[in-house]
């Protein structure tokens, strides 16, 4: 229990203490350590229920367990290295005149807030509270996304607003629906929404009402996953805030937001004793792999180009979800973890590529192998990392998750192939001349961090070659949890 309080003490101390600092040189030292305290203490956290169990807290209230247990560890970490690219990224923003001593302080302690938001989702076991955290969430983005004030970023923060705003309002009415149907079961005081209690008798709840209340919850947390058609929010999102804020949207959010999908799909399998969520999962991911992968093609932002990856490869773990079972689970998983520590990686190369060309338009940044070695090849071997190049991690996913699909769901091989090789082409043939073309680019003032990227790389890599034993335990176990 001591750990879980400081999972989430740390980095609430941390937008506390950064709002009133966070302008100071040293506040991006404050940031590293705040999220280096945070991982730390997550990491207290998972040995202690991997040693003795799920862990209850707070009279229920909060609950780790297999299924949230690495992804809480998992979401400290890329808070932490994407704390550390934003040191120097953030010092050359200031130096550029992007950032001013209120903005930075802004942007720090909405990190931390944000990181708070993220874990106090995983680790709740009331879903109000996770509906809560998720609402936290989106505001303290909305601010992130807009720290630049240009009409532009201002624009995005407003989509991003409104979008998530209403998606999220669709499940505060699911979230409602449920307590609902689980009050005529548990009664008043008996805890209805907490997830325990409601996983206890999902077989008695009225299947009428768990119908009506997954609508509105799929829909409102599909919305924060990027899933189409609700995904007009994320490339602007992604676009137009500082490249830290789309490593954390990319690598943290979605993966929250897919999270608690899972969390009520469980619930409505054991009350519908049918295949309803998985069949609008596997639809609406099956989408959203086939909408990305062609819109990919027309990009000429290299941001709003990876934004648009990040629905497809969220598209491919709904649908993964959605055919349920041991196997397809556990590549679901995998693939949320390896595209996590890939895409966040991919961010950091291309916060330096773009700071070094001055902009974000593809066909103004090249010769970056030439300009910085390690950013180009950071930027090249995370193209290929994420487009299932193997021997990455996310070519042993994608692999699972098609063998599974063409057992289970033959209709929809062909779209996944098809889809997968338009991504690859369109990624790779913008990438190419971005790192292997002609320059004139001078160096930046400012070495750039490039350990997170080749640390995330390095793990996306070992996740394709060899997975730990705790952790594929994690992943049977979840994916036993999660059923389907």
């Amino acid at each position: 229990m001591a750990a879980l309080l400081f999972v989430l003490a740390i980095p609430l101390l941390g937008s506390v203490v950064l709002a009133l600092t966070g302008q100071r040189d040293s506040a991006r030292e404050i940031n590293v350590g705040f999220s280096l305290g945070t991982f730390v203490a997550t990491c207290a956290l998972t040995v202690e229920v991997i040693s003795g169990g799920p862990l209850f807290a707070w009279n229920r209230e909060f609950y780790i367990d297999p299924l949230n247990v690495f992804l809480v560890t998992l979401t400290a970490f890329v808070g932490l290295t994407t704390a550390i690219f934003s040191r120097p990224y953030m010092r050359i923003e200031r130096d550029h005149g992007k950032m001013t001593p209120n903005r930075m302080r802004l942007y720090h302690s909405m990190y931390q807030l944000f990181s708070f938001t993220m874990l106090l989702a995983l680790t709740t076991n009331n879903l109000g509270i996770l509906w809560v955290a998720m609402e936290a969430a989106t505001l303290t983005t909305v601010l992130l996304v807009s720290v630049y004030r240009t009409p532009a970023s201002l624009e995005a923060a407003w989509k991003y607003f409104i979008l998530c705003g209403v998606g999220i309002a669709q499940a505060l009415f699911g979230t409602v629906l449920l307590y609902m149907a689980a009050e005529k079961v548990i009664g008043t005081e008996g805890g209805a929404l907490l997830w325990t209690n409601l996983d206890a008798v999902r077989g008695q709840l009225d299947p009428t009402i768990i119908t009506l209340a997954f609508a509105f919850l799929f829909i409102g947390y599909a919305t924060k996953v990027g899933l189409v058609p609700m995904h007009n929010w994320l490339p602007d999102a992604h676009a137009e805030g500082p490249t830290p804020v789309s490593a954390v949207l990319s690598g943290l959010l979605l993966n929250v937001a897919v999270y608690a999908l899972l969390r009520c799909k469980v619930l409505t399998d054991g009350a519908l004793h049918n295949h309803l969520a998985g069949q609008l999962m596997i639809g609406f991911g099956l989408l959203s792999v086939v909408v990305a992968a062609f819109f990919l093609s027309r990009q000429k932002d290299v941001k709003r180009m990876f934004a648009y990856s990040s629905i497809e490869h969220m598209g491919l773990i709904t649908f993964a979800f959605g055919m349920g079972g041991p196997i397809a689970n556990y590549a679901g998983l995998l693939h949320m973890t390896v595209h996590s520590l890939i895409k966040s990686g991919i961010f950091f190369a291309v916060g330096h590529a773009t700071q070094k060309a001055g902009t974000q338009v593809m066909e103004d940044i090249r010769g970056l192998i030439k300009v910085s070695p390690t950013v180009g090849w950071g930027m090249m071997l995370g193209s290929l990392a994420i487009l299932g190049m193997p021997p990455f991690g996310v070519f042993a996913s994608e692999f699972l998750i098609l063998t599974t699909a063409m057992r289970e769901q033959p209709w929809a091989t062909p779209f996944l192939l098809l889809s997968l090789g338009v991504a690859f082409a369109s990624v790779f043939s913008r990438v190419q001349p971005m790192v292997f073309g002609e320059t004139s680019v001078k160096p930046l003032r400012h070495p750039p961090a490039l350990l997170p990227v080749f640390v995330h790389l390095g793990l996306g890599l070992l996740l394709g070659l060899y997975i730990p034993p705790y952790l594929d335990a994690w992943y049977r176990q979840a994916a036993r949890m999660i059923g389907g």
